[in-house]
């Protein structure tokens, strides 16, 4: 994630008309970009339609992966119907499931073994109206077939699908013609209309001096995918999600904060998505909430990262490697993706947005120490996609380790996400004492 001192870049020294058009520039192709690609509807490679459709009204209780000598079938219990689409994805290969939006009470004890070439699978809500499945592959399988059973003998609904090997070529061919299939349905789609005056980003250099400041705090994580998962089950997404609302409430409580949540529910977000928040918000600052998980169970302790190409530690690159592969994990397609689009969303940083990341990092690592266990180098630096917003100061905070059994239990604890919510604000107040002392 990325973000930079809107108020610094606007009003300082440097801030010509020429920045200020290249920024409206920049927000109107993200948010054009983003509105298209959201509301666009997936038409994908399989579809089907039961008897009805849900509004979240069905519940999956069941999954499970059966090895049938050539074949492998999936089945997923439900107590009503479901409509559902499927695509399949390669680099890594993953088959994609997108049903209407369900609920999923899949119990931990419940979760099927890993047979057929299933390597792992993931659910949860992608997006408003859909929820979504999907499998990791250790080698490439496609659909054969995908049917819904009726209920019968005692059972409920079933969605059963089976996949059968195939060489990466027909793989391959599978998954262009999902693609093809997506892009003819998005050229008939309507027109995504224009966006609205409240979703339009203000005007910084109208922004009153004694406005609030805007924050935008980003729960990493969500919906289909769910990160870290900690020593006892618990999710990071989870918990990112409290412990974001936990700063959220200390933060408006002194009066001199306004503050927007990426996200505030359990459901999915793109990276840009997040990042273009942030910047349609006006935000002053932005802030990703993360919780680590490693092999060295031993390790503890919270940090804070900033963004850079060059990554502190290798610790660091591995953490940033694994945070900027969300939108693969959530089964997204990058196909349509253009090396101009990339350039606008994710390679744009200004180092005058850096380093005014790197001063408020170390005000909020300050804090952090005195309030919490942090690492033993608190603030570090890593190539996070999230924090790459051009002109926001931003930082990803890692609240501790959840492969860590003792904080783990520390993670989900109110007590403690006040106390690092406290520290936070403290943090906040400092940078901001800084912005304006220097602005004077």
């Amino acid at each position: 994630m990325k973000y930079g001192n809107v108020s610094i870049w606007r009003r300082g020294h440097g801030s010509t008309n020429i920045a200020r058009r290249f920024r409206q520039m920049l927000f109107l192709t993200t948010v054009t970009l983003v509105l298209s690609l959201v509301s666009a509807p997936d038409v994908l490679a399989q579809s089907g339609t039961s008897a009805g459709t849900s509004a979240g009204g069905t519940t999956i209780h069941g999954l499970r992966v059966g090895a049938h000598g050539e074949k492998t079938r999936l089945v997923m219990d439900m107590d009503g119907p479901a409509a559902f689409k499927t695509f399949v994805l390669a680099d890594p290969y993953r088959i994609v499931i997108d049903l209407s939006e369900v609920k999923f009470r899949i119990p931990a004890g419940k979760k099927s073994n890993l047979v057929g070439g299933v390597a792992g699978y993931r659910f949860g809500l992608f997006e408003p109206g859909t929820s979504r499945v999907v499998f990791d592959l250790a080698e490439p399988r496609v659909i054969s077939a995908a049917f819904e059973l009726p209920p019968r003998e005692g059972r409920g609904h079933r969605l059963v699908m089976d996949l059968r090997k195939v060489t990466r070529a027909s793989f391959m061919n599978a998954s262009k013609a999902s693609i093809a299939k997506r892009m003819a349905a998005r050229r008939q789609s309507p027109s995504v209309p224009a966006a609205s005056g409240n979703s339009a980003r203000r005007d910084g250099a109208n922004k009153p001096r004694n406005s609030k400041k805007v924050i935008v705090i980003d729960p990493g994580h969500g919906g289909v995918d769910p990160g870290a998962i900690g020593a006892s089950g618990s999710y990071e997404k989870t918990i990112t999600l409290a412990a974001s609302k936990t700063l959220k409430r200390v933060l408006e409580k002194t009066g001199r904060y306004e503050v927007v949540l990426t996200r505030a529910r359990d459901r999915f977000l793109r990276l840009r998505e997040r990042v273009a928040v942030s910047r349609a918000s006006d935000a002053d600052l932005f802030i990703s909430v993360h919780a680590d998980s490693i092999a060295d169970k031993r390790l503890r302790g919270a940090s804070i990262y900033t963004l850079s190409e060059q990554s502190s530690d290798k610790e660091a690159a591995r953490l940033a490697e694994q945070e900027n592969k969300s939108d693969i994990i959530a089964g997204m397609d990058f196909s349509e993706e253009t090396p101009e689009v990339t350039n606008i969303l994710i390679d744009l940083a200004q180092r005058e947005t850096m380093n005014q990341s790197a001063r408020f990092a170390g005000y909020l690592a300050k804090e952090l120490r005195g309030a919490v266990r942090t690492h033993r180098r608190a603030h570090r630096f890593a190539g996070f996609a999230v924090l790459k917003a051009p002109d926001v100061p931003s930082v990803l905070l890692e609240l501790g380790y959840l492969s860590n059994p003792r904080e783990e239990r520390m993670l989900r604890s109110p007590e403690f996400q006040n106390k690092v919510a406290v520290a936070l604000r403290q943090g906040i107040d400092r940078y901001f004492e800084t912005v304006q002392a220097a602005s004077r």
